[in-house]
């Protein structure tokens, strides 16, 4: 049975640095539906346990994008250098071909 990297046209392009990312963006995405969902519940219980669960999406932000600036995969610090980066990325995702998009 094939597995799903078997499957994807362009396995080089997947690096730590695409799955870290992806990872970031969809820890960001957590930490603000916790937010939000904090914000909609009345129930003191349901409360306590979303503060739980946003204060863990928290700390696994903070994990995954520590890794990713010492890595040099993230440059939070320098947004000259971060925008120098994501050029590379648009650059090369331009440059890949078609059906590999």
């Amino acid at each position: 049975m094939a597995s799903i990297l078997d499957k994807i046209a362009n396995k080089d392009a997947i690096t730590d640095e695409v799955i870290a990312t992806d990872m970031l963006v969809t820890a960001k995405a957590t930490v603000r539906s916790y937010a939000v969902a904090i914000t909609e519940t009345a129930s003191p219980e349901v409360h306590k346990t979303l503060k739980k669960q946003l204060d863990e999406a928290i700390e696994t932000h903070h994990k995954i994008a520590t890794y990713m600036i010492e890595n040099e995969m993230y440059h939070a610090y320098d947004i000259d250098e971060q925008i120098k980066h994501d050029q590379q990325k648009a650059d090369m995702a331009l440059d890949m071909p078609e059906d590999n998009r």
